[in-house]
Order: C-alpha cells, then sequence, then structure tokens
C-alpha cells in the first residue's frame, strides 16, 4: 500500500502523456496516484479519477456550458472553481496529501486558485511553462507552493522535459513525507519585520511573547512574506497580529514589484483579527536590484541593500500619502486596531546620519498620521524611535491588555 497518495491534476485530453509520466514516477517511488481532468473538449485516453464532468459539476456547471461559453478563459473558470471544490472535499475526506498541476498559461491560471483553496502546510507544486514569470501577481500565490519551469514541455514528452517532470514528482512525494502541517498548540501571533539591520523589535518581542504562552511567526516583508502573511491572515490562522514593517504598502502606492498584492493590510481586518500596526520602512521604496530606479525617485535618499534590494526614500508629499492610505485601510477593520507611532524614526537607517534621514518628511509623515489615526482607530505616540526598547514595551502594554479583555483569545 503506498505511504502517501498524490493529486495529479491537469488537461488530460492535450497532456495525457506528461502527466501520466508524473504518475508512474509517483509509483515508482511508492507513492499513490490520484488523478483528476480538468479538460473541456477532449478526452483523456484513459479515464481519470476525478472527470472532467465532475469537476465542472463541482462548480456547479457542466461541461456542455463551458463548451458553449464559446471561450476558453471563461470554460477554464469553470473547472478552475470546480478543483478547487474538489480538491477542498477531497482533502477533507484525507484522499491525498500533496498535489502536482501541470500546465501552460491556462493550466496555471487553474492551478493557482487550486493551490490558494488548499490550507498551508500540504504540499503544492505546479509545473509550468511560465514559472517564475512576471505574469503571476503576488496575490495569486498561496503561502507555501512551489514552482518548477516545465523547460521545453510545451508539446509531448522528451528528455529535456522529463528533467522537470520527474523532478516535481519527487519532489512533491517527498514533501508528502517529511512534512510537518501546522498543529497549533498555541495560539499564534503573526507580526512582520525585515532582515534585522533595519528593524530589530522582534529579538525581544518573540520571547516576550513566548514567555506569554504564544506562538510568534515572523515574516519578512519584501513582498512574498507579507503575501503569506495575508494569505494566513485571510484564513483567520492569527490571534492577533503585530504589522509593524509595512514597506509593502508603500511599494504598491509607488508602483514597485516589491509589494504583496492588493490586499495587504486588508485581511486581518477583514478576518476579525486585532491588529497591533506601527508603521516600520513606510518612508522607504523597494526596488528589485535588477530595475532601474524611476527618475521621480532619482534624487531621494538611497541605499543599496544587496544586488536583489535597493531602495529609495518618499519625499514628505509622498509620505502624507502613504499615511492616508493606512489609515483607509485599517478603518475597514472589524476588529480593534492600535496604531503605534515612534515619533523619531521609523527603521534604522533613518537615523541621524543615516543614509535616509530626511527629518523634515518624517516630521510631515508623523502629522498627518495624528490628523488621521482617529476613530475607531487606537493611537499611541511615542517620543522614541521603532528600534528603542520603549517602542517593544509599548507594544507589549497593549497586548496584554487585550489579554485581559478577551480581545485576544489565549485558546
Amino acid at each position: 500500500m503506498p505511504d502517501k497518495t498524490i493529486l495529479v491534476v491537469g488537461t488530460y485530453d492535450t497532456k495525457n502523456d506528461e502527466l501520466n509520466y508524473m504518475v508512474e514516477r509517483i509509483r515508482a517511488q511508492g507513492g499513490g496516484a490520484l488523478t483528476m481532468d480538468i479538460s473541456v473538449l477532449g478526452d483523456p485516453v484513459q479515464p481519470t479519477d476525478i472527470s472532467k464532468h465532475d469537476v465542472a459539476e463541482a462548480a456547479g456547471s457542466s461541461i456542455q456550458a463551458a463548451i458553449d461559453s464559446d471561450d476558453e478563459n471563461t470554460a477554464m473558470q469553470i473547472m478552475a472553481r470546480g478543483a478547487s471544490a474538489l480538491a477542498q472535499r477531497l482533502l477533507n475526506e484525507r484522499r491525498f496529501d500533496g498535489i502536482v498541476i501541470l500546465g501552460g498559461t491556462m493550466g496555471t491560471d487553474a492551478a493557482l486558485d487550486i493551490c490558494q483553496a488548499l490550507p498551508l502546510g500540504v504540499p503544492k507544486y505546479v509545473v509550468s511553462t511560465v514559472s517564475f514569470s512576471p505574469l503571476i501577481e503576488p496575490q495569486r500565490l498561496s503561502a507555501d507552493i512551489q514552482m518548477i519551469l516545465w523547460a521545453g514541455g510545451l508539446y509531448g514528452l522528451n528528455a529535456v522535459c522529463k528533467a522537470s517532470l520527474s523532478q516535481a514528482a519527487g519532489a512533491v512525494l517527498g514533501a508528502a513525507r517529511a512534512v510537518e502541517p501546522p498543529n497549533l498548540t498555541k495560539p499564534l501571533v503573526g507580526m512582520t519585520s525585515l532582515g534585522s539591520s533595519c528593524l530589530t523589535y522582534m529579538k525581544a518581542l518573540k520571547p516576550a511573547l513566548e514567555e506569554r504562552g504564544f506562538e510568534v511567526a515572523i515574516f519578512h516583508a519584501t513582498g512574498m512574506g507579507g503575501m503569506a502573511f495575508e494569505s494566513i491572515a485571510r484564513d483567520g490562522g492569527f490571534v492577533c497580529v503585530m504589522d509593524f514593517a509595512l514597506s509593502e504598502l508603500g511599494n504598491l502606492l509607488a508602483g514597485s514589484v516589491v509589494n504583496a498584492g492588493t490586499d495587504r493590510m486588508l485581511n486581518a481586518g477583514r478576518a476579525g483579527i486585532p491588529q497591533i500596526v506601527a508603521p516600520g520602512c513606510l518612508d522607504l521604496i523597494d526596488f528589485a536590484g535588477w530595475q532601474d530606479i524611476p527618475d521621480r525617485f532619482q534624487d531621494r535618499p538611497f541605499h543599496a541593500h544587496n544586488r536583489l534590494v535597493k531602495c529609495s526614500g518618499y519625499n514628505a508629499d509622498e509620505r502624507r500619502e502613504t499615511a492616508r492610505e493606512l489609515a483607509q485601510r485599517l478603518k475597514q477593520s472589524e476588529a480593534p486596531v492600535h496604531v503605534i507611532l515612534p515619533n523619531q524614526g521609523i527603521e534604522e537607517w533613518d537615523r541621524p546620519g543615516g543614509p535616509a534621514h530626511d527629518a523634515p518628511a518624517l516630521a510631515a509623515f508623523c502629522d498627518e498620521m495624528r490628523t488621521q489615526m482617529t476613530d475607531p482607530i487606537k493611537f499611541t505616540e511615542l517620543d522614541c524611535h521603532i528600534n528603542d526598547a520603549a517602542f517593544v514595551e509599548a507594544a507589549l502594554i497593549i497586548f496584554d491588555s487585550w489579554v485581559s479583555d478577551g480581545t485576544i483569545r489565549t485558546v
């Protein structure tokens, strides 16, 4: 009997050989395979375990309706909805332990929806002709998705594409055998930060929260990290968030690719999760190291962090805009929000003498924050820097008061 079963998904009418090759590789390693067809027009060489008709019906539709739409985008969205619903159902029935999905742009579009329907800890592998492509926006990615480029695989099996397909088959089966899914015995606090050279509060906050009986997950706010943070918040996975690194929001407003999607700072509030928020790094704009910095940012403070990330600064007017956008998002929350403003600085490089120091711009930002952070937001201004001990102490006072009054659940 196989120890782990992998759900193998794709359009079996056009990619039957490639999908069955992965099934064979999974079985050759002692795993089991469950097959799901998301084709519309054609049929597989042999019936799959879950047919295209099953998939369409799970979307509240039918294959004929997909065909009659006379639009491949509409048809595949029907199949994506059905496959997502079926994957959730099959997982709840313990029918599979990991999933691998194969596709070009059409199949990848569906794959992203299917993976988002599955919780953190379920191995998710996508073999795609557009893996790692800028065509894929960050908010479409589930928190722990894995992708491999389907090299040389546009049409039919060959020695090149077998290398990708066999790796994916082995990787998803190995992950299903090795994974330790989240099994929280303690309430989870989600925290955002950046590398410890820029923001340091997590060094004190993490052990302090653990001493209080909480588990702490810290997310690196460089686009993908914020996306994972938002994904877990969307599912109600945190009892509280300490969202203290907001550069991804500023990057979004500036048009930088280093962002976490348009729903950054909205999901915790929608899920009813209390939020303690501070504007860490909201003065900086992160650009990919390979990007040319737009002309309008050329005269700003600049910091080359490494070959992957470089930073420019917001001016006073732009910082006021970020404060207004922050307030607008937080005021949509269905749970309490408390904003902490450390008025002496919001990241290590903006201290006097640092490469991002701009006292007038910081003063303008603080002034706008005082104006915008009104009811229902609670607001505390501190005469300190975000990396000072006083900031940590203030955050813990708010946290402890919310535990005491039941705002933060402890079980």
